[in-house]
């Protein structure tokens, strides 16, 4: 695969993703399109730009490692490890189909170049910390970026996870919370608030960033920034869209988890054009 640092190389490559999570959803007639198009830009960032990886040697020893810990966004993850060339492209519309590697949630069993199985929520961060202490201790160069929804972060396991972190000064490790503002039922503040959330972030011992979750160059900034901080963990505040990309589905609640109909594919994908 090739990487860039071009933003419009990238935004391209995105707006790719996008009309990729669409087709898949509406193929499979189920599936969560919100919070996986909330979280494009991040990924795209990350693998196009950031993360140091291969497709052709998956198990290098010394790549960077990402975790989905939301794995019911799991559209947004298969395609830009599709495009990459870990996985089949041309099988992507096999979404949550018997059989396909593409299941509803990251699955190793099916994708053995994913690095880990994920999608019970509140799992994704003890993972990635837990690998980030065991490239350090390694004396790897190895760095572990983690993707958390708001909604999963309500969970106590991530906040174990937090303290575990920070108390170790696990610094190779990165969290980037999909700061979208809804879960399954509705808008998180009205499930269980989570602000001040930055405040809460930093009494826990980490560095905190908060970026525009869409912006690349931002993104690309911040990533940085977490590269170049020493001594404790990093956290991205992602502040994000659901179902950014199509006008019906932004900051629309029924499409965290229900997939469009024919219709709405159909307007869906004339708006990504």
């Amino acid at each position: 695969m090739t990487k860039t640092h071009n933003v419009e190389e990238l935004q391209a490559i995105a707006k790719t993703v996008r009309r990729h999570i669409i087709e898949m959803i509406g193929a499979a007639k189920s599936g969560h399109p919100g919070g996986s198009l909330s979280a494009v830009e991040i990924l795209v960032t990350l693998y196009y730009d950031v993360m140091r990886h291969d497709p052709t040697n998956p198990q290098w020893p010394d790549r960077d490692r990402f975790l989905l810990s939301k794995g019911h966004a799991a559209p947004v993850l298969y395609t830009v490890m599709a495009m990459c060339g870990y996985t089949p492209l041309d099988q992507l519309n096999t979404l949550r189909q018997l059989g396909s590697i593409y299941q509803g949630h990251p699955d190793m069993r099916f994708i053995p170049s994913l690095e880990g199985s994920t999608g019970s929520l509140g799992l994704g961060l003890s993972l990635g910390t837990g690998m980030a202490l065991a490239a350090r201790l390694d004396k790897s160069p190895t760095r572990v970026y983690v993707v958390l929804g708001d909604g999963e972060i309500q969970e106590g396991q991530i906040w174990e996870a937090a303290m575990f972190g920070s108390f170790h000064g696990v610094d190779n490790v990165v969290a980037i919370l999909d700061y979208n503002r809804i879960q399954l039922d509705g808008f998180v503040k009205d499930i269980m608030e989570l602000e001040p959330i930055v405040d809460k972030w930093k009494s826990f011992g980490w560095h905190v960033v908060e970026v525009n979750g869409h912006d690349i160059t931002a993104l690309q900034n911040a990533f940085a920034e977490a590269a170049a901080t020493k001594g404790k963990p990093t956290v991205l505040i992602a502040h994000t869209i659901k179902g950014k990309g199509v006008s019906f589905m932004e900051n629309n609640p029924k499409f965290h988890g229900t997939a469009p109909n024919a219709a709405e594919m159909e307007a869906a994908l004339k708006e990504l054009a």
